[in-house]
């Protein structure tokens, strides 16, 4: 079973505290070819042009804004941005910090799909190995796997949310860039964190024992209908009602946090 609960901790700790940005550059879709005149039509209007998706959740613009790295040369100052807010210690200990940036974003988009890409995961490997409990023939998930997430958990439960948002906005142009290097028609990366955090906020609660299976190497939900939720919810799940309890608890203050942002409160 793949352990992808690094990630949440990644969306609900990391997410604004990376510095550095680059001038956004919207990406459009192409442009249709052009339609073939039409005879007698001189009151014809012309094709429609699909407008851009409408900004749910904008972000206030600092007041000031000093200039910033481009995103390629953003490593360095996001990991000092980062250690101001949680520590040094706790940075060497938790963070990747090498395309910090980019691979927060790309995460943070990939929570809501069937996978997440364990190479270009922002945080460290959890020590220790997944722990299976039961008989060969009936696997279940071991409780004693929750204890291995407490550390990170207790640090994010540390992190001041109004300095991490603050951080989110002051370096916002350049979530926004890395995001449009996906390749994604013209979006706001914040509305897509909103929307992700709601998505996982929608995890049901899912008290154990868990039954597992192993059609292969690696170990899966028994139950089909726990199995086909996305990538971030089976990590929630898997992490343990407690540790999911304290995880949403953070998202929602994080989101209280953006909303309230937005609206300069």
């Amino acid at each position: 079973m793949n352990e992808n609960i690094k990630y949440i901790a990644a969306a609900v700790a990391v997410v604004g505290l990376s510095v550095g940005a680059v001038v956004y550059i919207s990406m459009r879709e192409p442009a249709a070819p052009p339609a073939k005149p039409v005879a007698a039509t001189p009151a014809a209007r012309p094709p429609a042009v699909p407008a851009e998706p409408a900004i749910k959740h904008p972000l206030a613009a600092p007041e000031t804004q000093e200039p910033l790295p481009s995103l390629n040369e953003s490593d360095v100052p996001a990991q000092n941005a980062l250690a101001d807010l949680i520590g040094k210690e706790p940075v060497a200990q938790f963070v990747v910090t090498k395309d910090l940036v980019r691979h927060v974003v790309v995460t943070i988009d990939n929570l809501s799909a069937e996978k997440l890409a364990e190479r270009i995961r922002p945080l460290k490997r959890t020590t220790g190995n997944f722990a299976v409990a039961g008989s060969e023939e009936a696997p279940l998930l071991d409780p004693a796997n929750y204890q291995r997430y407490k550390p990170l958990l207790q640090l994010v439960r540390s992190v001041d949310t109004k300095r991490l948002v603050a951080t989110y906005a002051r370096y916002y142009p350049l979530f926004q860039d890395a995001y449009a290097d996906l390749g994604h028609p013209p979006q706001y990366f914040n509305d897509r964190l909103i929307e992700v955090i709601d998505h996982l906020l929608a995890t049901p609660d899912v008290p154990g024992p868990i039954a597992l299976a192993q059609p292969g190497v690696l170990y899966v939900f028994a139950d089909p209908a726990l199995e086909s939720r996305s990538a971030g919810q089976k990590a929630l799940i898997r992490m343990g009602s407690d540790n999911a309890k304290a995880v949403k608890d953070k998202l929602r203050e994080l989101r209280t946090e953006l909303i309230a942002q937005q609206l300069g409160k």
